[in-house]
């Protein structure tokens, strides 16, 4: 069984035992249970269910692992030649790691 959820503007496909890096949930603390009820899709042994625009009753129940985990650097590199303009920034995505712990649907 598997789902397809909303989670802060970015969608996932939830399974049980499933690990996500989702963006930053706030005042979230490690071992905190959290629900997501907009789920898009449920998929239950072949049967698929569709929401318009979400399914009723449905939700993803999830444990907060590590409230604030940093992504990778990314480097943003600004420069017009010839005229000595060059600027250089940097930027680390904030996610938090949760682990879903069941799907209900």
């Amino acid at each position: 069984m598997y789902a397809i959820v909303e989670i802060n503007g970015q969608q996932f496909k939830a399974e049980a035992g499933k690990k996500l890096f989702v963006y930053h949930i706030q005042q979230s603390e490690s071992g905190q249970t959290v629900e997501f009820d907009r789920v898009l899709l449920v998929e239950n042994e072949g049967i698929v269910t569709v929401g318009a625009p979400t399914v009723e009753g449905a939700k993803v129940v999830c444990e907060v692992k590590s409230p604030l985990v940093k992504g990778d650097k990314v480097i943003v590199f600004h420069k017009r030649r010839r005229k000595g303009y060059r600027k250089l920034n940097g930027h680390r995505q904030q996610f938090s790691e949760i682990v879903v712990k069941e799907v209900v649907a």
